[in-house]
Formats: structure tokens, C-alpha cells, sequence
């Protein structure tokens, strides 16, 4: 890889990873447009690695009082709002695992490609701008209960089978729908990526581990950094700018780069 596919692709990966305007869409485009061949396993393990650590270090609190909270719940101290909150995300997590790996040959196979990226990024922005516009957006993230947990788990699949769909998106656009305010279905859907971002992460490692794919340490490095620094401001500013403008920016940001795609693809 040279060393401005590394910068592009790993600044593709944390700026779109935590964003409602699907990673898929716009990982796509160097391939497409500027004929890029796949990165590999090491650089994929390698972004992974730097969103993940984004999002843990951003939430750090979070994390901490949730797995503090978590455990001690098996003991005297019973269940609270962040015990309960710590089971939502397992409840959130385990449709994502279980039906992402079983689908997982079939999304590689068939819906990896432009027209059903394309696609997808139009429909879904499109109910991403519904549920901004009329969704009541009344409920805190310590209202989440099973059954919106287990709702949010299940959209999370959608992202998967769907590329384009976009996980963030999907999982704040249910929020929004069940009723939770901007903030709080932003906070649950990068919450939820913690555990999922995770195991991507470890399935990459164990086919890095198995494929005997040489490595280039410099890229790893570089694109571990970039993502994880992309990654961290993207939260920071995304969480700012649903505050003050809501969803709309996104849903507009969407539409075009849908109408782009396609007029790419029919060129």
C-alpha cells in the first residue's frame, strides 16, 4: 500500500465508523473510482483496532461505572441503572454476533457491491431523516429496556446484510423511533459498537493469525493512529452537531453521495 492509500483509507475508516453515512459506501469509492485493490487483513485489524480504542477511550467513564456496576450487580449492591444499562448492550450485542457470522459468506458473496451500497444509503438515510423529523425523542438512555435493546441488536444486523445501511445509522435511527432523545441513541449506538467493533476485531486477528499474510509494520502503525485520531474527533464533533442541527446534515450528506454512486455506476 502507498502511503496515500494508507492515510485515505484509515481517515475513511475513523471518520465513517461512527457516522450514520455507512463506512461501506465510502470504502468503496477508492476501489471504484480509483481502482485501489483490498487492503488486507493486517490494515483491517489495524483500524479496528484504532476506532475501538477511540470509542473506549471517549466513553471511558461510561465503560467503567457500566462494568463496575455490572459486576458488583451479582452481589450485594443488586441491579442499577448502569448494571441494567451493561445487560441492554449484551442483549444489543448478541443478535449482531450470531447472525452477522451466520450471514457473514452471504454479504461477502452477494451484497458487497456498488448498486446495493448505493441503494441502501439512499433508503436508509431517507428513514434516518423520518425518525429525526417525527420521532417523539423523549426517553434517556437509562430508559432502554429489553425489548429496545433487543430491537437495536437486531437493526445492528440489518448493517450487516445490508451494506450501505450503515451500523450507527441504523441503531440511532430505532432509537430515535423508540422514542430516545438524539443524545442518548447516539451514546447507546457507540456504546453497542464496543462489543461488536471487538469481535470484528478478534475474527480479523484470528484470520490474520491463520492466513500467514505477511505484515507491513509501517502501515499497521500508521493506519492504527489515523483511525483512532479520526475516530475520537468524529464522536466528539458528531455528538456536538446532532445537539444543534439534528440529524439532517447526515440524511442530506447521504442523498447525494446515493445519487453519486449511482451516476458513477451508470457512466
Amino acid at each position: 500500500m502507498s502511503i496515500i492509500e494508507i492515510i485515505v483509507l484509515a481517515l475513511i475508516q475513523g471518520l465513517t465508523e461512527f457516522l450514520p453515512i455507512s463506512s461501506s459506501a465510502h470504502l468503496i469509492l477508492p476501489s471504484q473510482v480509483l481502482g485501489w485493490h483490498d487492503q488486507g487483513l493486517a490494515f483491517d485489524v489495524a483500524v479496528h483496532v484504532g476506532t475501538l480504542g477511540a470509542v473506549v477511550l471517549y466513553f471511558r467513564k461510561e465503560v467503567v461505572d457500566i462494568l463496575g456496576a455490572w459486576f458488583k450487580s451479582f452481589g450485594s449492591q443488586g441491579a442499577t441503572d448502569d448494571s441494567r444499562l451493561g445487560w441492554w448492550i449484551i442483549v444489543a450485542t448478541i443478535p449482531a454476533l450470531l447472525i452477522g457470522y451466520l450471514f457473514k459468506d452471504f454479504v461477502e458473496s452477494y451484497s458487497r457491491n456498488a448498486w446495493v451500497i448505493a441503494t441502501s444509503t439512499i433508503v436508509f438515510g431517507l428513514l434516518l431523516w423520518y425518525a429525526d423529523v417525527k420521532a417523539k425523542q423523549v426517553k434517556n438512555i437509562y430508559q432502554i429496556n429489553f425489548f429496545t435493546a433487543l430491537l437495536l441488536g437486531f437493526s445492528q444486523v440489518l448493517a450487516m446484510v445490508f451494506p450501505g445501511t450503515s451500523r450507527s445509522g441504523i441503531t440511532i435511527t430505532v432509537g430515535l423511533m423508540l422514542g430516545l432523545n438524539k443524545q442518548s441513541a447516539a451514546r447507546f449506538s457507540f456504546l453497542m459498537s464496543i462489543p461488536v467493533i471487538a469481535a470484528a476485531g478478534s475474527y480479523y486477528v484470528y484470520q490474520l493469525a491463520t492466513a500467514g499474510e505477511a505484515i507491513d509494520w509501517h502501515a499497521i502503525l500508521l493506519g492504527a493512529g489515523l483511525s483512532f485520531v479520526s475516530a475520537y474527533a468524529c464522536i466528539f464533533f458528531f455528538l456536538k452537531v446532532i445537539e444543534r442541527m439534528g440529524m439532517m446534515p447526515f440524511v442530506i450528506y447521504r442523498l447525494l453521495l446515493g445519487v453519486g454512486l449511482f451516476a458513477f455506476l451508470m457512466l
